[in-house]
């Protein structure tokens, strides 16, 4: 976010203390949206988008936000949340399947757990990459390539959602508010990650 302003004389809060409201404002407008599930990617890929706006000038406001969120009102944001919501449930169905008992149960649910946890980091910087305004197959290619040249900021990724959970965990009001931290490390290591690729071309 290096392109906010400098805060002017006599100004009582600064861009970084706006733009932590503005971040926590279009959370609790991503959880509302995410209430009936098939919507979660997009709410989150259009919270990441109005974040990613911030570094350029544009505000991060919860206004824009829902703007931005009507003008990629389509048929494949659904589709996209749809087919997020199957693969949580064939997820959760694989771990009860091996908390059964069956026969190679412990090596099922690690290769379970593994291959969810891949998925979970796609699907997450997907929702991050511009890509994912417009186009969702091109956005999670994107995004699996990024997962696998950038280790390091799919940590993050994972890290950033394991303290999303932590704080939902501790104090459940905090659920509606940690969308929009969450929105946030996942545009600082797009940011991150474009940012190193640009240096290297140059």
């Amino acid at each position: 976010m290096s392109g906010m302003r400098a805060r002017e004389p006599g100004e009582v809060f600064g861009p970084r203390t706006t733009l932590f409201a503005d971040m926590l404002s279009d959370g609790l407008a991503t959880a509302a949206v995410c209430l009936p599930v098939v919507t979660a990617p997009a709410a989150l890929s259009t919270a990441c988008a109005v974040l990613r706006g911030a570094g350029e000038g544009r505000p991060a406001t919860a206004g824009r936000y829902f703007v931005e969120l009507r003008r990629r009102a389509r048929a494949g944001d659904l589709a996209a949340g749809a087919v997020a919501l199957a693969g949580a449930l064939l997820f959760l169905a694989d771990l009860a399947l091996a908390g059964a008992g069956l026969p190679g149960a412990p090596l099922f649910a690690v290769v379970a757990a593994g291959i969810g946890t891949a998925a979970l980091v796609v699907g997450l910087r997907a929702c991050a990459r511009p890509e994912s305004l417009t186009d969702w197959p091109a956005a999670v290619r994107e995004a699996a390539r990024d997962a696998v040249r950038d280790v390091g900021g799919s940590a993050l990724v994972l890290l950033a959602v394991a303290t999303a959970a932590l704080c939902a965990w501790m104090l459940v009001p905090l659920a509606f508010l940690v969308p929009g931290p969450l929105a946030l490390a996942l545009t600082a290591v797009h940011v991150r990650l474009a940012g190193s690729q640009a240096g290297r071309a140059s």
